[in-house]
């Protein structure tokens, strides 16, 4: 009876972990007219069923949370396949920054920390 609870909980547990939030979804052509309101935007690429994505989706949505005025988007390249092609994506995660005037200035391929992407909004 013991390993029965011990099992539920555990199994409770784990899902409590995965309904944490992440980062919404932006359509490729809303973060394309944002590009330029700001000194940079921040392009999260990856997909809602990858697991580094969920793990980077996490972080963003919390730093979103901290600092609203940075521009952050997620695109979803299972969705959006023709995003990954035109931002030449390879692989997800990928990170992607442009400038005011369009022009990628930073890509990252994995996992980064909360402090690598507030550093790179502090540094722009």
């Amino acid at each position: 009876m013991k390993k029965i609870v011990l099992l539920l909980g555990l199994l409770l547990s784990a899902g409590l972990f995965a309904q944490e939030a992440m980062l919404k979804e932006t359509p490729f052509s809303e973060v394309l007219q944002q590009i330029g309101k700001s000194k940079i935007t921040f392009i999260e690429v990856g997909s809602d069923s990858c697991h580094s994505c969920q793990i980077m989706g996490r972080k963003l949505y919390k730093i979103k949370q901290q600092h609203p005025e940075f521009p952050i988007f997620f695109v979803n390249v299972h969705k959006e396949r023709e995003a990954a092609y035109k931002l030449r994506v390879q692989m997800i995660p990928t990170q992607i920054v442009v400038d005011n005037k369009g022009y990628e200035v930073y890509r990252h391929v994995g996992i980064l920390s909360q402090e690598e992407v507030v550093k790179l909004f502090k540094k722009k």
